[in-house]
């Protein structure tokens, strides 16, 4: 019988979700995680609608990594599987697998997400809640989370754009994916088009309000490519990919 804290579903890549290369675009990998995990909190009865009404709070997702073996083409129909692995009192991990019709990884991931007090903004118990506390299914994405060093200067400055309402989510902030779609902004279509992504990891650092102005700057270093936002002198967002050789 299967585990009832898993969420799975049939997915598809449509014209909206797929970039340059025809197949699940860089950015819509996050995108469609974010789906699929948003949803299965939603599944939990532990959404922010709930826990807005019940607990005068609200989620929110600090960071994702994630593993690809294989982008899906162009409405490539796969099954997305998304269920916490713990709860940790003051956060839980969330983790994702994608697989194919023929039941081969696609990709793994896992999410980072704390929730928030609405008024204070300040972390409260997940063990004050109704959210999980056992019987978590086995981990399909174990590895840890970096911590960043990189450094960034003005040589390194791609863009910049401005936040507009139709970026924005329900708390009236930035929305998550809009900082990844940004980031993968820096890069350029013919790189995208000739190198095949394996690792991506995204660290939400800051929220961005309507009208502010961010700053795009991206960084090779190690083997990596590293992408910094920043808004005025705070950073809001960093990244790091790592593409096939």
């Amino acid at each position: 019988m299967e585990n009832k804290l898993i969420y799975k579903q049939p997915r598809k890549v449509s014209a909206s979700f797929m970039d340059c290369t025809a197949k699940l675009g860089l950015s819509q990998v996050v995108s469609m995680i974010q789906d699929n995990l948003t949803e299965c909190f939603g599944h939990l009865n532990a959404d922010n609608y709930r826990f807005n009404k019940d607990y005068n709070a609200f989620w929110v997702f600090t960071k994702t990594k994630v593993h690809l073996e294989r982008r899906p083409d162009w409405i490539e129909v796969f099954d997305a599987a998304t269920f916490p692995i713990n709860n940790a009192v003051f956060r839980t991990d969330v983790n994702s697998i994608f697989t194919d019709k023929e039941g081969k990884t696609l990709l793994t991931a896992n999410t980072e997400c704390c929730c928030l007090d609405l008024t204070k903004h300040r972390p409260i118990r997940l063990t004050d809640t109704d959210f999980p506390k056992s019987d978590f299914p086995a981990p399909v994405f174990t590895d840890k989370f970096q911590r960043f060093s990189f450094e960034t200067s003005e040589d390194d400055f791609v863009y910049s754009t401005q936040v507009r309402n139709q970026l924005m989510d329900m708390s009236n902030h930035l929305n998550n994916t809009e900082y990844v779609k940004m980031g993968i902004g820096a890069l350029q279509a013919d790189f995208i088009k000739t190198h095949e992504l394996t690792d991506l990891e995204v660290h939400y650092l800051g929220e961005c309000k309507e009208l502010q102005t961010l700053k795009v700057y991206k960084k090779e270093a190690d083997g990596n490519i590293y992408v910094r936002i920043t808004e005025s002198e705070r950073v809001v967002f960093e990244m790091s990919l790592r593409f096939a050789e």
